[in-house]
């Protein structure tokens, strides 16, 4: 397995898991395709086989203070191996290379697993946006960990 950084022709690849991991609110080709394009965004995906099975981003200007994880999906059968504490990992270390000092994500209340995952790296909740996520009037828990 390898993650790498994303690059525009892994596009579709990543949308089907988008679309498979949030069917209610996924993000839009162009949406996606945008922040695979800019500088201030970066995308990581992780392979296995040459098939694409995960993939995550971190949204962060250089050199400033803070940074925010936009997205970590895995196929659903991938789940659970610790792909995604990878990635993470992968984009926290990401940030701290650009200078950023503090690094916030949403997620979903109805994702224990994820939210697990985050507290376990450092993360802590400090507030919470209700009914964040539409069309399924899901919370989100905000969350922040502060990179050394």
């Amino acid at each position: 397995m390898t993650i790498r950084t994303a690059m525009p022709a892994d596009l579709d690849a990543i949308m089907a898991i988008e679309n498979a991991s949030f069917p209610s609110d996924a993000w839009s080709d162009e949406a996606m395709a945008a922040e695979l394009a800019t500088d201030y965004s970066h995308y990581l995906v992780d392979e296995d086989d040459g098939r694409i099975i995960g993939y995550a981003g971190l949204r962060s200007i250089r050199g400033n203070p803070d940074a925010d994880i936009q997205t970590i999906a895995l196929v659903e059968a991938r789940r659970g191996e610790g792909r995604g504490r990878a990635m993470l990992r992968s984009l926290l270390a990401e940030a701290s290379a650009r200078g950023a000092r503090e690094v916030f994500l949403e997620v979903r209340a109805d994702n224990p697993a994820a939210e697990a995952l985050y507290l376990s790296e450092g993360f802590e909740e400090i507030g919470r946006r209700p009914r964040y996520y539409q069309p399924d009037d899901v919370d989100a828990i905000v969350m922040k960990v502060e990179l050394r």
